[in-house]
């Protein structure tokens, strides 16, 4: 039904429509970088930062304003970004496992390829897949690199004719679009670029050719920055690295030194973006070519007084989305989009532009439509999951446009279960906890009950592999904690994620 539904509503008259009018299937251009938050971002309202080439993917098309991914951490983003699905059923994280076969066969890279168009992918994975690695067999053009990827070009073999040129991997990805762009033409064919940035992850090694550009920069810090704008937070959530890295890296004694760092690897992602662009415009399909630009999660950078990532909290689970289709009438007025989005959107998007069908096991919803009337909404509301580290900090989430609730199941001698409840329209910083104000008890029964139905949905659609199952107990809110039994599965000690 769902499946038939797409057709009927979203399908038939956004894509059809769109491909009979030109005759001609869009190229599609998917980029995404690695740990980038909003604020780096300058269309999301940040003057001091430098981000040209985004900014244009932006103010020509729509900048979505309320856009998370589903899970704040690479391998389980990325295999949520392919498939369309929530992690519970990829079964795709660190210290889970890796992704089965039959639901790679239903990721977007897979079905554009099946129905006709040249597919290319450069940069950082994030996953396996059982019995075919890293699937490079399975795109017409590859540039990818296994695990967590790198800076040195010359270390990723399927990248290092560039190293010459480009010995930073960031600038070698924008050439590799580039040689797509002409390649495709040349096929006369339509193309789906999917690139991933290491940029700005760890660990921070800026291209040195922009060491100029944030010299001695000085940068504001975000209103609710500090331990001090923390303490109302769970414990759950400061027993994990990213407490402690408040501090390890240094964003309480030399924040401007820090972000001038994460800022340039940004900015090195801004200038590779611009040599997209400029190929499209001298191979001449600018016009027919739809970008999307995002980030697999977003970053801390010392807000609360936490760093990293993985944490439900805004800034590691929102990120930057700009999508630009010259073809929409929203082109070119410089629109934003409020209408909740997530990371499970980007397949069924991606597939609707190319006129493919949406497989009915998809989780989320095109956000064509929204290219086309940015004031409507595809979801009522999203979950969120953290199903890795150290037991206390993961969780499960869920949001409405309005409204964040998030119930942290661990309990021991020195902490309870609790709940935290944010009104993020009146307090986008998650400042005030309202989970225990009287006033706002009707509101939480609510969000209680969206969270139940979120957890059922879990129920019944989780793998029965990879230790997802028990989170169906762990994340019930009528269990004891002292009747819920934590299985670790593999090595819970990611430093490098």
């Amino acid at each position: 039904m769902k499946y038939l539904m797409r057709l009927a509503i979203s399908f038939l008259p956004v894509a059809l429509v769109a491909l009979e009018s030109t005759g001609q299937k869009p190229n599609i251009i998917y980029l995404m970088a690695d740990d980038q938050n909003v604020l780096s971002v300058g269309c999301y309202g940040n003057s001091e930062v430098k981000t040209p080439n985004m900014d244009k993917i932006g103010n020509q098309g729509i900048i979505f304003a309320r856009h998370y991914n589903t899970t704040a951490i690479c391998m389980a983003s990325r295999a949520t970004v392919f498939t369309g699905m929530y992690e519970y059923k990829t079964g795709t994280n660190f210290d889970h496992g890796d992704m089965k076969p039959e639901v790679w066969k239903k990721s977007y890279p897979v079905l554009l390829r099946e129905a006709g168009y040249l597919t290319a992918f450069a940069g950082k994975f994030g996953f396996e897949v059982e019995e075919l690695g890293l699937c490079e067999d399975d795109f017409d053009i590859w540039g990818g690199a296994p695990g967590q990827s790198g800076y040195v070009t010359k270390k990723n073999s399927s990248m290092a004719k560039y190293a010459e040129d480009y010995p930073h991997s960031t600038l070698s990805y924008g050439a590799f679009g580039q040689d797509v762009i002409r390649e495709a033409v040349k096929q006369n064919k339509p193309f789906c670029l999917s690139i991933s940035f290491k940029a700005p992850h760890r660990p921070v090694q800026p291209d040195p050719k922009f060491d100029d550009v944030y010299a001695g920069k000085t940068f504001t810090k975000p209103a609710n920055f500090g331990r001090e704008a923390g303490e109302h937070m769970s414990a759950q959530s400061k027993q994990g690295r990213q407490y402690a890295r408040f501090h390890e890296w240094h964003y309480d004694t030399d924040y401007d030194g820090v972000m001038a760092k994460y800022y340039q690897l940004v900015y090195g992602i801004d200038v590779a973006v611009g040599m997209i662009m400029e190929e499209l415009e001298k191979q001449g399909i600018a016009d027919n070519t739809v970008i999307i630009y995002t980030s697999d999660n977003g970053y801390i950078c010392g807000s609360h007084g936490y760093a990293s990532k993985v944490l439900p909290m805004e800034e590691a689970s929102r990120a930057p989305l700009m999508i630009y289709d010259p073809r929409s009438a929203s082109a070119g007025k410089k629109l934003t989009c409020a209408a909740l989005t997530g990371n499970i959107d980007f397949a069924p998007t991606i597939l609707d532009l190319a006129g493919v069908p949406i497989p009915e096991n998809m989780d989320g919803e095109s956000m064509v439509p929204l290219l086309r009337k940015p004031k409507k909404d595809i979801h009522e509301q999203l979950a969120f999951i953290n199903a890795w580290g150290v037991v206390p900090t993961q969780s499960l989430t869920c949001l409405t446009k309005d409204w964040k609730y998030t119930y942290w199941w661990y309990g021991d001698s020195e902490m309870k279960p609790t709940e935290e409840l944010y009104n993020l329209k009146s307090d986008p910083l998650e400042m005030k906890n309202l989970a225990k104000d009287p006033k706002s008890f009707s509101t939480l029964k609510t969000m209680r009950a969206k969270y139940d139905a979120e957890l059922e949905r879990w129920k019944q659609e989780t793998v029965s592999y990879n230790n997802y199952q028990q989170y169906t107990t762990l994340f019930d809110r009528t269990i004891p904690w002292e009747q819920k039994n934590f299985t670790k599965s593999k090595n819970t000690d990611e430093s490098n994620h």
